[in-house]
């Protein structure tokens, strides 16, 4: 089992990275609430890891700390929600932020989450109860008012991966939104001085 990575921070395509540990390079799938907690390209990081072996893949999910893979844990654990949509919910919310849902009752701000209908939303609420009963949360806002901001037609992805909007539509693509969806998200907050971590932050705001 690979629990934790530490190393340098090689690349960043979001939701991927590449972390460089021992000349051995790790590429590792995050939730974007992780990779905005990454420092720059080059710079020392910690990744906290879970390890998934399947039989056509080996697959590694990174978080930025062990509460984020705690909750990921516990997500993969609900009929019907695999690591690609535990994914999509800690990109779309922090932890305390999907576990003060679950203590609101919260669909409204569950169905929002790419990959998430009624049905499924309702179960996470009842399955999850019980599980996170005992979880201290640092802030009861429901996470449709808390989504933190940092900053002063069906197609294939974008082609362009050198573009940072490009990335972050792709970004979101991956996340499990529709190509128009993400397109219409991403030139809504788009500016020419933007990062694609930012862009991406941005669009999953307007979209909760």
């Amino acid at each position: 089992m690979i629990g934790r990575l530490s190393g340098t921070l090689a690349e960043k395509f979001p939701p991927e990275i590449l972390i460089e540990c021992a000349g051995v390079g790790y590429e590792v799938t995050m939730p974007m609430t992780s990779i905005y907690a990454l420092p720059e390209l080059n710079e020392q990081a910690v990744v906290y890891t879970h390890f998934v072996v399947r039989e056509d893949a080996q697959l590694l999910y990174g978080f930025a700390n062990t509460t984020e893979r705690k909750l990921f844990r516990l997500l993969i654990k609900v009929n019907g929600v695999g690591p690609k949509l535990a994914l999509a919910v800690l990109s779309a919310m922090s932890a305390d932020q999907f576990v003060s849902c679950v203590a609101h009752d919260d669909v409204t701000g569950i169905v929002k989450i790419p990959g998430v209908g009624k049905k499924t939303a309702e179960r996470l609420l009842i399955e999850m109860r019980d599980r996170l009963k005992d979880w201290k949360v640092t802030s009861t806002t429901p996470a449709t008012d808390a989504m933190p901001v940092q900053l002063e037609a069906e197609q294939t992805f974008v082609n362009n991966f050198n573009d940072h909007k490009g990335d972050a539509i792709n970004a979101l693509i991956s996340l499990g939104y529709k190509p128009a969806q993400a397109d219409k998200a991403v030139k809504q907050v788009y500016s020419d001085e933007m990062k694609s971590e930012d862009i991406i932050r941005l669009a999953l705001k307007s979209m909760l």
